[in-house]
């Protein structure tokens, strides 16, 4: 294989990661608190010697998630609730304690208050809060009231975007070691934050991926057409 179609090859498998990540963000344009990702490609060096032609690959140059905030939109919906600001809501699983901006709570049968799949929202301490019954308000510090008792307050995390590790669209884990720290941001009460997906962007991203990877995939089939029709003359001669 000559080292452009292999540096073909690899441009075609960069978009093809490329397009996995735009389908996620077009999948996830409507899930409260998502964060997209960035990426970039870069050029390695590598020498195949006998077996293949010098040539330039085409890499992934790492991913870092965007945290840039979304729009936040109002819902009216006393359980719903939008982080102004860096930080995170910390929700217990199975897997032990999770981040995420998605604020479209609920109230379980026994009264906790949950995320939209049943886990925990959490406390300062880590611990559940439970709602009870009645007529539920949320503050802008977290604190909650049903009718005119305090029944706990949501506490905010902040997290470095290096050490956050995705799990989900919009559910995160810190990476091994590190500690969160209480978050000074403030909630916008019956608000969500919409997530920071540009519809607009991502689908001229699209288009953008499938025209270059089509150009790739007509080089490629160029090149070794061309190839094998110097190899055919080359042994027409011997």
């Amino acid at each position: 294989m000559s080292g452009g179609a292999y540096s073909a090859v690899s441009g075609m498998q960069s978009r093809l990661a490329e397009l996995d990540r735009i389908a996620s963000d077009l999948a996830n344009v409507g899930t409260a608190g998502y964060k997209t990702e960035r990426t970039a490609s870069v050029a390695a060096e590598r020498d195949f010697a006998a077996a293949l032609q010098s040539a330039v690959d085409v890499a992934a140059g790492g991913t870092r998630t965007d945290l840039s905030a979304g729009s936040i939109t109002s819902t009216g919906r006393a359980l719903d609730a939008a982080i102004d600001g860096d930080g995170f809501f910390a929700i217990e699983t199975e897997q032990g304690v999770r981040y995420t901006r998605s604020g479209n709570f609920t109230r379980r049968a026994d009264g906790v208050l949950a995320t939209q799949d049943g886990e925990p929202v959490l406390d300062a301490e880590h611990k559940r809060i439970t709602l009870g019954n009645g007529t539920l308000a949320i503050e802008a510090d977290g604190s909650i009231r049903v009718g005119d008792a305090p029944v706990g307050r949501i506490q905010l995390w902040r997290i470095a975007e290096p050490d956050l590790i995705r799990e989900t669209g919009s559910r995160f884990r810190a990476a091994p070691g590190v500690k969160p720290a209480p978050s000074d941001a403030l909630l916008v009460p019956e608000s969500l934050e919409q997530a920071n997906v540009s519809l607009v962007y991502r689908m001229s991203g699209l288009i953008e991926v499938t025209r270059t990877f089509e150009a790739l995939q007509k080089g490629v089939s160029v090149l070794m057409n061309e190839l094998d029709g110097r190899a055919i003359v080359e042994l027409g001669r011997r």
